[in-house]
C-alpha cells in the first residue's frame, strides 16, 4: 500500500512545474534594468533535452521546439505591469519548468520630498543648498545612476556687526603724522558707520576707514551698525613724549 502511493507521488510529479534550483532553465542575465521605452533583451537557455522552450509575456512571446535557447525581445518596453516567465516542457521529470525574469522598470526619479534642518550661523551666510534625487538601480541600472538636481537656495543670515580688529586701540602719534583709523566690521547686512570725536571741529565721514594728518589727541568712537544690532570702538589717541 506505501510502495502504490509513493508511485503515484512520483508519477503526479512528473507533470509538477518547478523552479528556482531544481529548474533547468537559466536566464542571461538574470535581472534586467530597463528604462520606459528603452529595448530589453534577455536569453532562456535549458541544460537538458527539451519538448518546447519559451516566454510567456504579454508583449515579445516566443517559443521553440529545436533549440535549447530562446529569447525575449522587445524594441521599445512601455508596458509597465509586463512579467516575463521562461517555461521549459522536458522529456525526463521534472517535465516542467519555469523561470521568472527579475525586471525594474524605471521613469525619471518619481517625485518625494525630504527636509533637511539646520541651525544657521554666520558662517551659512552666502552658502548655496542643492537637493538631488537619485535611482539606486545597482550594477546592473545605468551608470552614473539616473538623478534631478533642484534649482539652487542662497542662504542669506542676518547677524549683528563684528569688528576685525580689537574694539579699543591706544595709539600714540606725533605732530603731523597721517594715521588711519581703521573701522571695518563684518554684519549682514552689510553694516553702516559713523564717528563721535572729543574735537568737535573734526569732520569725520560716515565710512570705516578715517585717515587724517592733523588728528587731536582725545578719544575717537566708531559705531557699526546694522538691523540686527550696533556695536562701537574707541581709538584712544595719545601726543608721542
Amino acid at each position: 500500500m506505501e510502495n502504490n502511493f509513493l508511485k503515484w507521488i512520483l508519477n503526479f510529479c512528473m507533470f509538477c512545474t518547478v523552479s528556482g534550483e531544481g529548474c533547468s532553465l537559466e536566464l542571461k542575465p538574470s535581472r534586467v534594468v530597463v528604462g520606459f521605452g528603452e529595448p530589453v533583451s534577455v536569453s532562456c537557455e535549458a541544460s537538458r533535452p527539451v519538448r518546447v522552450l519559451g516566454w510567456e509575456s504579454a508583449i515579445g512571446a516566443a517559443h521553440t521546439q529545436q533549440d535549447r535557447a530562446v529569447q525575449w525581445k522587445v524594441d521599445s518596453l512601455i508596458d509597465w505591469i509586463e512579467e516575463p516567465i521562461c517555461y521549459g516542457v522536458f522529456f525526463t521529470a521534472p517535465r516542467q519548468c519555469e523561470e521568472k525574469l527579475n525586471l525594474i522598470h524605471y521613469t525619471s526619479p518619481v517625485q518625494v520630498s525630504s527636509i533637511l534642518l539646520i541651525t544657521p550661523t554666520k558662517a551659512d551666510n552666502g552658502a548655496q543648498y542643492k537637493c538631488v534625487a537619485q535611482l539606486d538601480l545597482g550594477p546592473e541600472g545605468p551608470q552614473p545612476p539616473p538623478s534631478v538636481t533642484s534649482e539652487p537656495l542662497n542662504v542669506s543670515v542676518d547677524y549683528p556687526p563684528s569688528f576685525l580688529s580689537p574694539e579699543a586701540e591706544t595709539l600714540d602719534i606725533g605732530m603731523g603724522d597721517e594715521i588711519t583709523l581703521n573701522c571695518t566690521a563684518t554684519g549682514s547686512p552689510s553694516p553702516v558707520y559713523s564717528w563721535q570725536s572729543s574735537d568737535p571741529k573734526e569732520k569725520m565721514e560716515d565710512l570705516p576707514l578715517f585717515t587724517s594728518s592733523s588728528l587731536l589727541p582725545g578719544t575717537y568712537t566708531c559705531i557699526s551698525s546694522n538691523k540686527i544690532g550696533k556695536k562701537s570702538k574707541q581709538f584712544i589717541i595719545k601726543t608721542k613724549s
